[in-house]
């Protein structure tokens, strides 16, 4: 397969924290770089969601946020500090239907 080169411009602060991030996963830049190119093609599309904002609550925090703070409460109600997997899993993806809705 024939390689070519590309060039392309990013924030400094930025290519430093991924490539310490891409160090810790055992790729290169251009290795993972490589990844998010053939993953486009494979899915057609970007392969992560792109949003303008992270969808807001009632109190205009992030729904994210408001999730974590209920999940908290709900432990200092219930006098409990851990959760099942299944109840963390409920809530993400309750957060997950309300910000697509």
């Amino acid at each position: 397969m024939a390689q070519t080169n590309i060039s392309i411009r990013i924030d400094e602060d930025v290519k430093k924290e991924a490539e310490a991030l891409f160090a810790k996963l055992g790729l290169t830049l251009s290795a993972a770089t490589n990844v998010f190119y053939r993953q486009a093609v494979r899915t057609q599309g970007i392969p992560f969601p792109i949003t303008a904002l992270a969808p807001k609550d009632a109190e205009g925090g992030t729904l994210l946020r408001g999730a974590l703070r209920e999940m908290q409460e709900n432990a200092l109600v219930n006098g409990t500090s851990e959760m099942t997997l299944d109840e963390i899993n409920g809530i993400i993806a309750e957060v997950r239907r309300e910000s697509r809705g």
